[in-house]
């Protein structure tokens, strides 16, 4: 019997126990490229996504939209975080994430209006991305990735009403400068503070 420590204790485990748990450990998660790939993509997708509301927090801040652009930036930080949680995913299963370019971001709005509906359209794209993702993994039975993916469809629940919330207020204010004046005061308000031990 071979002695091995657990929860600071010794204890005795066959041989057979020994090498099937040495096996997993040193075996590769069980990961298509494909998946992999697909995952890759999301993330450096979200980096995109992260760009993209940056150049939205320029627009806003160049027109003197100075909440809006709070909330821009705030978002932009937030899609970046998401991206840095598949990059920190792939490389605990033990594969490589790669980073790659991607298009550049529009810079110009012919309206605050016109930016967030360009923003709701974005989330529906990145919406359509995750679910195609998760039927991969659902299709290959990669439970960790199934799992792992769930916060990201519940985040995007959230996401879209967000941004269809915003839209249908400034909808309703039209040229009402005092409610406009309120929204944007609302929106400056906003922050993000990744989860405590993730970044």
């Amino acid at each position: 019997m071979r002695k091995c420590r657990v929860g600071g204790k010794l204890v005795q485990r066959d041989e057979i126990t020994f090498h099937l748990d040495k096996l997993l450990r040193e075996s590769d998660p069980m990961l298509s490229e494909k998946l992999l790939s697909k995952l890759n993509d999301q993330m450096n997708y979200e980096f995109y996504s992260s760009q993209v509301y940056l150049a939205m927090a320029a627009y806003c801040s160049s027109e003197s939209f100075d909440g809006f652009a709070n909330f821009f930036i705030m978002q932009s930080e937030e899609e970046k975080y998401h991206g840095m949680r598949i990059f920190h995913f792939i490389n605990a299963l033990g594969k490589r994430a790669i980073v790659s370019g991607m298009e550049h971001p529009q810079n110009e709005y012919s309206s605050l209006l016109n930016a967030f509906e360009h923003s709701f359209e974005h989330e529906k794209t990145v919406t359509k991305r995750i679910y195609e993702l998760s039927d991969i993994a659902w299709d290959e039975r990669e439970h960790a990735t199934i799992n792992f993916l769930k916060w990201f469809i519940d985040e995007q629940v959230e996401e879209e009403a967000t941004f269809d919330s915003i839209i249908q207020k400034l909808r309703r204010i039209d040229n009402d400068s005092n409610a406009f004046y309120m929204l944007d005061s609302e929106l400056a308000k906003r922050t993000f503070t990744p989860p405590a031990g993730e970044a």
